[in-house]
């Protein structure tokens, strides 16, 4: 019959300087089932080391160990976790309990990784728990349980998943004498109910009580009684279970990753907290930039369009500068009828402009007068403080009428409340003031230049004596496009003249360079901003990095019972991930308490949050957590379990 568990000249060394130091010397041993063994020796002996390859937690250097008939050597981490997690119980000396975990969720940590429903598996540790007399202490944590209690938690622990084998790592050695004695009654009541147990001890009394004692000394085994002879186990260890099927696999899996990830966060509250920090000012600040800069381009764009960004000036000539004589005339006032009449055209107006003093009392100033038409103030957007523009009547008649700007009234008439109705001298002509314009601030910058516009049909005919236009300026209007209304102009103005004898000048150019630079200045803040959120990504990485060495024997702990590297690397990155979401959220909720605060100082500023914004924000949050959080996961799961439950 074969051996439960059997081992053929097993060597295992480790490196030391430049050498090899042999721990374990030719190990040859076989264990039956429902054996109870001890194995025995002193400190320095390789008892532990023979413990750790018996239960799969470290392979041998050479020789072959069989579990059930099954070579050892040819199964890879996954299966080898499997083995650990499904046959195989531990019980150490320190207990090894997960600090932040309830003894109920301690002993369930085993049925988690097996993939195990919640509900099978509370009522599982429940039942365990009450058998092992803790069924009152279920939801104690660690810290508030005594030593002996912490072992028998650690029993139920290892008899989660059915532990056919018990292995056992001096589990006295830390207990007073009454407790000792509860522990291995325990052993021997699971010896009973067909357990394979195996005790390491250096405790003779402890090893007095097993069936068997195996003694090592040096790496080799000095003394290796057979077997007693005994009944055949009722328990037989079967190494390939069928997996649950993928999906629900990865369901369960990651649910409880997701779980475990959120109670290690909870447990070290700090750490979490100085952990998100750098997520929560990146993402507010990628978030607040996003938000208040399109506000403010918004706010920029709009008061570009109030000066008449969709607007049209059209010259003579070839272009700015253009002095020749046969095209200073070639804008006529049939031109400018033709202009209105077409569905794009909002508003048109000609200009004809020329420098004139202006006088009123005492006081004589220099002036630019413009003869425009009454919608000359609507192409500009421009509003009346005082008064009206002109009407047909007074175009048509060639009123002797003026509309002043606010700097020509503040000159003229310093002391006055009221001027609509007063008479000043333009050039020589009295004319009659109608209206005060509140003309729109330039982009750059003020003019020192006063202005006065008066009917167009005035100023050619009655003080410049020209019968053409200087130019004409054209709002095209809303929901066309500029560019299109531009062709349509320069054609029809080209049909009309028989060749092309003006030139036009775009003002939505103006608007187009304008959204061009708050595009780049708000992108080149957003890339200032990215750089803080990756800056938050590396604190995340190197805190958790940090959280790697703390938790190193957790993490043997948990390879111990059955965890894979897969389940340690989604563990860790779940976390990550979390943190970075649960960051991002906190940094939205920030950037838009700085919205707020800033539209309370700023009311003009309308800041919304697009659903794009917010979008952004999580999927940054999420990708610097995959990112950041991806080496100190692999790191973690690329533990050694015996390496990992030896660091303190």
């Amino acid at each position: 019959m074969t051996a439960l568990l059997e081992l053929r000249d097993i060597r295992r060394s480790y490196p030391s300087g430049e050498g090899q130091v042999e721990v374990l010397k030719g190990i040859t041993l076989s264990i039956e089932a429902g054996e109870m063994v001890a194995i025995v020796g002193a400190s320095g002996s390789g008892k532990s080391t023979l413990m750790n390859i018996l239960g799969c937690l470290d392979k041998p250097s050479s020789g072959t160990y069989r579990v059930a008939g099954s070579d050892v050597a040819l199964l890879d981490k996954d299966a080898l976790a499997r083995l650990r997690r499904e046959h195989f119980g531990f019980i150490f000396q320190r207990y090894h309990l997960l600090s932040h975990l309830t003894a109920a969720q301690n002993v369930e940590v085993p049925a988690v990784y097996a993939g195990t429903e919640r509900k099978a598996r509370l009522q599982r540790a429940h039942e365990l728990l009450q058998r092992l007399g803790l069924g009152e202490r279920e939801s104690y944590q660690p810290s508030q349980l005594s030593g002996g209690q912490q072992q028998r938690v650690s029993i139920a622990r290892a008899l989660m998943n059915g532990g056919q084998v018990i292995l056992a790592d001096e589990p006295t050695g830390a207990l007073d004498t009454r407790s000792g004695e509860e522990v291995m009654a325990i052993l021997h009541q699971l010896r009973d109910n067909g357990h394979t147990v195996i005790i390491v001890t250096h405790d003779p009394l402890v090893a007095a009580q097993a069936e068997r004692i195996i003694e090592i000394r040096d790496g080799e085994i000095i003394s290796n009684p057979p077997p007693r002879p005994r009944p055949a186990a009722n328990a037989e260890l079967h190494l390939h279970t069928p997996p649950e099927s993928g999906w629900r696999q990865f369901s369960s899996g990651f649910r409880e990753a997701l779980t475990m990830a959120w109670r290690a966060m909870a447990a070290n509250k700090m750490r979490t907290l100085l952990t998100m920090l750098g997520i929560i000012i990146g993402i507010a600040s990628v978030v607040s930039i996003v938000v208040v800069g399109d506000a403010a381009k918004q706010l920029v764009l709009a008061d570009i369009r109030a000066i008449g960004t969709n607007t049209i000036d059209v010259y003579p000539g070839k272009d700015f500068g253009d002095d020749d004589p046969q095209y200073q005339q070639s804008l006529k006032y049939d031109d400018l009828t033709a202009i209105q009449k077409q569905p794009w055209v909002s508003s048109a107006t000609p200009a004809v402009s020329q420098s004139l003093r202006l006088r009123y009392g005492g006081i004589d100033v220099a002036s630019s007068a413009n003869g425009v038409s009454g919608q000359y103030f609507n192409v500009y957007g421009m509003t009346f403080s005082e008064g009206a523009t002109f009407n047909d009547e007074q175009l048509k008649g060639r009123a002797q009428v003026v509309v002043l700007d606010a700097n020509t009234r503040r000159q003229l008439f310093p002391n006055k409340a009221k001027v609509v109705g007063e008479v000043i001298l333009v050039g020589n002509m009295p004319a009659t003031v109608i209206g005060v314009a509140e003309e729109k601030q330039s982009m750059f910058g003020s003019s020192k230049i006063l202005r006065v516009w008066l009917p167009y049909t005035t100023m050619s005919g009655r003080i410049m004596g020209q019968s053409w236009l200087n130019s004409i300026t054209v709002r095209v209007k809303e929901g066309y496009s500029s560019e299109q209304a531009d062709q349509q102009l320069t054609r029809l103005l080209t049909l009309r003249h028989g060749k092309k004898d003006f030139f036009t000048w775009n003002m939505d150019g103006i608007l187009k360079t304008a959204e061009k630079t708050t595009r780049t200045l708000q992108l080149f803040l957003t890339l200032v901003a990215v750089i803080s959120l990756l800056v938050g990504g590396i604190g995340v990485m190197n805190i958790m990095l940090v959280s790697v060495t703390e938790r190193t024997r957790e993490i043997g702990i948990r390879m111990a019972v059955g965890a894979r590297a897969s389940d340690v690397l989604s563990q860790f990155l779940i976390e990550a991930v979390l943190v970075c979401l649960v960051g991002g959220a906190l940094g939205v909720s920030l950037s838009m308490l700085i919205a707020f605060t800033l539209q309370i100082f700023l009311p003009g500023w309308e800041i919304g949050f697009s659903p794009v914004a917010l979008l952004t924000a999580f999927i940054c949050s999420t990708f610097t957590g995959v990112l950041f959080g991806w080496l100190p996961a692999r790191n973690a799961a690329r533990l050694d379990p015996v390496d990992a439950l030896a660091r303190e």
